[in-house]
């Protein structure tokens, strides 16, 4: 029985340790002032200039609104149709 419940403690320990050490990923919207949005991974510092706003992954634009996406992978911004690296 003592066996049983060392067992228990342990797996249970285990499970705590692992909920610890768990992030949800961090996944974020972004668009410009032209309509264009995308996806990022991380927290990127966006210049002011750069004219665009940071949304929650789960941000969704209203029914009437003109956006698009274009997917781009690394860091960088889209503006006038075209992928800007920084």
């Amino acid at each position: 029985m003592k066996t049983l419940s060392t067992m228990i403690f342990a797996a249970a320990m285990g499970a705590g340790a692992l909920a610890l050490t768990t992030t949800g990923a961090s996944a974020r919207v972004v668009c410009n002032d032209e309509g264009d949005c995308w996806h990022v991974k991380s927290e990127y510092s966006y210049r002011p200039e750069f004219h665009v706003t940071v949304h929650p992954d789960e941000w969704r634009w209203k029914e009437g609104e003109n956006y698009r996406w274009h997917e781009h992978e690394g860091r960088g911004y889209w503006h006038g149709g075209t992928w800007t690296d920084f």
